[in-house]
């Protein structure tokens, strides 16, 4: 698919007492260790030796939310991406929010965030208090919101890879860097998240989903 704009942002678009908010909102709730799509259907808590295949992709530490208050200020910006970026992709509901920790050391390798095959039963664990809503959809747009001040942490940059989609060569998302940041992208595009060097990484990810693409 040919894009004219392969990602949207605003630069400090989310007021930072806002951003305070989720952070004590997320550090409130249970942490769980991140997965990738080939561990969430597993179902159960992973061994050591597929915690040690997942580390090649990705560590970091997560929490679900799925409240209204946060989906109100986050959504606008996802409708406004998808109209000012061209895309125009039909999308109906949006996904749990992923609030996502990074301390030193932590990291997310290169992975798109679109599955192989549209959600099923299986999901249901992603999909949390919403079980069978979200069957049949396809993450269509995928938005991360920088809730760290950049003087907090060194390293953890979300990196894009356009993996022969576009002649422009893959870059760091510098735009994002600055607390309450935005960026909006589809779920296809190519992104990963190097390892932070120093402090934390704080950040909101939120995936919004639709009907396959036709």
């Amino acid at each position: 698919m040919n894009l004219k704009y392969y990602y949207w942002f605003w630069k400090n678009a989310i007021p930072p007492r806002l951003c305070d908010d989720i952070i004590r909102h997320g550090l409130r709730n249970k942490k769980e260790r991140a997965v990738t799509g080939d561990f969430v259907k597993k179902g159960r808590s992973l061994n050591t030796e597929e915690i040690k295949q997942l580390k090649k992709k990705r560590d970091s530490a997560v929490v679900w939310l799925n409240d209204n208050w946060i989906y109100k200020e986050i959504q606008p910006y996802v409708k406004g991406a998808n109209s000012a970026a061209g895309w125009n992709f039909q999308w109906q509901q949006s996904e749990v929010c992923q609030f996502t920790i990074y301390t030193k050391g932590q990291y997310y390798r290169w992975h798109q965030d679109s599955w192989l095959a549209p959600h099923d039963d299986v999901l249901k664990q992603e999909a949390h208090k919403t079980p069978g809503a979200l069957q049949g959809k396809i993450r269509k747009l995928s938005m991360t919101v920088s809730l760290s001040d950049q003087k907090e942490y060194s390293g953890g940059n979300l990196e894009f890879d356009w993996r022969g989609m576009s002649k422009i060569k893959s870059r760091v998302c510098k735009e994002i860097n600055s607390k309450g940041s935005v960026v909006v992208f589809p779920s296809f595009v190519w992104h990963q998240v190097t390892p932070v060097t120093r402090g934390t990484r704080y950040s909101l990810v939120s995936w919004h989903t639709g009907d396959p693409f036709k």
